[in-house]
């Protein structure tokens, strides 16, 4: 059995929607909706990771498992690490990194990344998703992954490249990338120690750093496509549609 641990990082400082994390849908923080969903997943251990005591409260107060860590840090991966040192458990094999404002994430979804990518003996494993509205292409809040070879239930395939900006005549292997990974801890461990590159900071995404310094990167098909809570607009979609589903 491998042992893996599920992270949260969550912080309140979002430029968009602040204090997000604490928004609550059917009298339940966005935070603790995460952590109940990852929990759920059964495959292993759960902690929010996060440099906010108003946040580390909610969560403990809810019952929950939270590791304070340092204020700011540069990357999300970065909070998780500080979280996976400070656990100190040396028979952790596998770190998942959920994202902490998408409370209505498939957990099949992220069952089928860890049994699919511990299979494969990926270092990192990454999840992705069909594009059915056109208008995908053309959004920079909508990453892409584009991928060496079809995606299927079966088939994942190493990713050739991640970006915001997407040409819509070179729609082979192009899908909706979901910011949700899965770290071998040999290789997050290399990896935070890496220097964030020029690509890196201008996209605002983490996952050029491993592909320029040749850490493969792993995509497997999800189901479904989540919804992030990055604005006000979001928010009061997330909460209209797990309201009605009660």
């Amino acid at each position: 059995m491998n042992n893996t641990i599920l992270l949260i990082p969550s912080r309140l400082a979002a430029t968009r929607l602040p204090n997000k994390p604490l928004l609550k849908i059917n009298d339940k923080s966005i935070i603790n909706h995460v952590y109940e969903k990852a929990l759920s997943t059964q495959i292993g251990d759960v902690y929010v990771a996060t440099g906010d005591e108003e946040i580390y409260q909610e969560v403990i107060k809810n019952s929950g498992k939270c590791i304070f860590t340092k204020e700011n840090h540069k990357t999300g991966t970065d909070r998780i690490f500080e979280a996976f040192q400070k656990l100190d458990n040396k028979k952790i094999e596998y770190v998942i990194n959920l994202q902490g404002d998408e409370p209505m994430i498939d957990i099949e979804d992220v069952k089928n990344l860890h049994k699919q990518a511990i299979n494969n003996k990926s270092e990192i494993a990454t999840l992705a998703c069909e594009i059915n509205n056109e208008k995908i292409y053309n959004k920079n809040d909508v990453v892409k992954v584009v991928t060496e070879k079809r995606l299927s239930k079966n088939n994942i395939s190493k990713a050739k490249k991640f970006s915001r900006q997407i040409l819509k005549n070179s729609k082979e292997n192009i899908y909706h990338h979901i910011g949700i990974y899965l770290y071998k801890v040999s290789v997050l461990k290399k990896f935070v120690n890496l220097k964030q590159t020029d690509n890196e900071i201008s996209q605002k995404l983490e996952q050029l750093r491993a592909m320029e310094n040749n850490i493969s990167i792993d995509v497997i098909l999800a189901n479904s496509s989540p919804i992030g809570v990055d604005t006000q607009e979001d928010y009061m979609e997330i909460k209209k549609l797990m309201e009605y589903k009660n």
